[in-house]
Order: structure tokens, then sequence, then C-alpha cells
């Protein structure tokens, strides 16, 4: 349980400062800004994996934030190129 609080406290910090950083019209509120930060989470560890920078930190630390934000913010740019 405690995981999940971790994981929906990263998404919701890592989704509100990628909209933070790149701010623009995009459909849906806080649960699409935790989804958007979630799923970021997921593709910045999995590219900081394939470029060797572990980022298995076991919860949250300025490593895991910053590549859930990187993550985020990619995956923010693709939806906004779908949405297009």
């Amino acid at each position: 349980m405690n995981n999940i609080i971790v994981w929906l406290v990263l998404g919701l910090v890592a989704g509100g400062l990628a909209k933070f950083i790149m701010p623009g019209k995009d459909p849906g509120g806080l649960l699409a800004t935790i989804a958007i930060g979630i799923v970021g989470s997921f593709v910045g560890g999995y590219a900081g994996e394939l470029l060797g920078l572990s980022t298995r930190t076991g919860g949250l630390s300025v490593q895991s934030v910053g590549t859930a934000v990187l993550g985020a913010l990619i995956l923010l740019v693709g939806f906004r190129l779908l949405k297009r």
C-alpha cells in the first residue's frame, strides 16, 4: 500500500512539474496530470536504465523525481504531437 502512495505522490509531483515547465492547454485535470506523471516516471526510469543511469532508489529522491519529470515531459510532448 505504501508503494502505491509513493507512486501516486511521485506521479503528482512529476506531472505538476512537467506542466509547470511546459504549460499549455491539455485536456484533463488532476487525474490526467497524475497519469502523465506516473506513466512519465516509467518512461523516465526505462530511459535512465537504457542510458546506464540506474534510477532504482526505492522511493522519493531527487534522482527519481528528475527522471520522472523528464519522462513526463517526453510523454507530454508526444501527447501534444498526437493531438495535432
